[in-house]
């Protein structure tokens, strides 16, 4: 079974740069401290889908090693092409930010970032809301036929994420 709090963790740092984005004083530090955060959303994103699909996974931050295992390995998140064309980008975000002190995101950049990854967090499930397939009441008792027994999502949240994890296998998949 998948541990939902990884999906909660890499919402929340999303969250978080959203949040640092509206501060009024937002400094070349705010914006690399949104950054960061985007940055610690995709890559909590794409290692808790891999751990969804039994690959462990290394101790890296590198999205480009990320997104190549996540394609290779079966998980089930979905790469959004902004995603594929920026592991670069990201993954320097992750460590520049914090340790190069005359590293500076641009304002447009992050922006873009806070707009794409929110794109690519939804399109996997990571939102509050119910996702339209899980609806009707069937699809959340098809859904549930995945888990055991006694295991029962506790919000929309988790719903839309264990969802992603298991579309396929509820499509006839595998």
């Amino acid at each position: 079974m998948c541990d939902i709090r990884y999906f909660r963790r890499a919402f929340l740092d999303y969250r978080a740069a959203e949040n640092l984005l509206k501060v009024p004083e937002n400094d070349e530090a705010y914006m690399n401290a949104v950054a960061y955060h985007l940055q610690q959303a995709v890559e909590k994103t794409l290692k808790a889908f891999l751990e969804c699909a039994g690959i462990t996974v290394p101790n890296t931050h590198d999205i480009d090693k990320l997104a190549r295992m996540t394609k290779n390995n079966g998980s089930a998140a979905v790469l959004t092409e902004w995603i594929g064309e920026k592991t670069d980008m990201l993954t320097r975000w992750e460590t520049d930010t914090r340790y190069d002190m005359d590293y500076c995101v641009e304002e447009e950049k992050v922006r873009a970032g806070l707009e794409e990854v929110g794109r690519f967090l939804e399109l996997n499930g990571l939102k509050e809301t119910l996702r339209e397939e899980l609806c009707a009441p069937e699809a959340k008792e098809r859904l549930a036929e995945c888990f055991p027994r006694a295991y029962r999502p506790e919000s929309d949240f988790e719903w839309n994420c264990l969802y992603q994890v298991y579309r396929r296998r509820m499509e006839g998949g595998g």
